[in-house]
């Protein structure tokens, strides 16, 4: 089973209908949150009408506030990160929750191998997963990028624009210990980039 991979999504953080309807004409695939996890209240207003998907929940952390979101019937296609709502065995209740909603799944991931391969054995049992976010060779892998940290870097190759489930003990996947080891030394403080308009205003990232 392949999993279609995808690096880049269209990000648009204004709370404004307005610029939403603008993208139409682009056809986006989707976009992803539109607002802020305190604003979701706001998709009613902003979802109604719009001919193309929202995608939110990159930042719930329980499959009751996905349950909250899904009763509301204002989004297309839902995003938990399993780092951050339970793991695989409450992101598989997620999943199916909202497959009662027949809303898509769309796991977030900008981490690193193991959560990747955690997220694809949830993709492999929800019939309403349909892409896989991945961070491979993305702005902040400074230094050293996922695939790195495997022994076998294969196990989560992308061809084409799909990655296999990996099919390895486990998750599938074998950590480089000695690799963590050596990066572990060198440390990191990684922060959110400070973006900024023309204005010089703050821009969200």
């Amino acid at each position: 089973m392949w999993v279609l991979a995808s690096t880049f999504m269209v990000v648009c953080t204004v709370q404004w209908p307005a610029l939403l309807r603008e993208l139409e004409p682009f056809h986006p695939m989707f976009v992803e949150e539109p607002v802020a996890p305190e604003h979701l209240p706001c998709l009613k207003d902003i979802a109604g009408g719009l001919g193309y998907p929202l995608a939110t929940g990159e930042r719930l952390h329980t499959r009751f506030q996905f349950r909250d979101l899904l009763a509301d019937g204002m989004i297309d296609i839902i995003q938990p990160d399993i780092s951050h709502c339970g793991g695989i065995s409450e992101g598989l209740k997620i999943a199916a929750l909202a497959s009662a909603y027949d809303v898509a799944l769309a796991p977030h991931c900008p981490l690193g191998p193991l959560t990747l391969a955690a997220s694809l054995q949830l993709d492999a049992v929800s019939h309403n997963a349909f892409i896989q976010e991945q961070s491979m060779g993305i702005h902040y892998n400074q230094g050293n990028d996922v695939l790195d940290y495997l022994v076998d870097k294969s196990a989560l190759a992308i061809e084409d624009g799909f990655c296999a489930i990996p099919q390895g003990p486990g998750l599938g996947v074998e950590i480089n210990e000695e690799f963590v080891e050596e990066r572990a030394k060198v440390g990191h403080r990684w922060r959110n980039p400070v973006w900024a308009h023309e204005d010089g205003s703050v821009a969200e990232w």
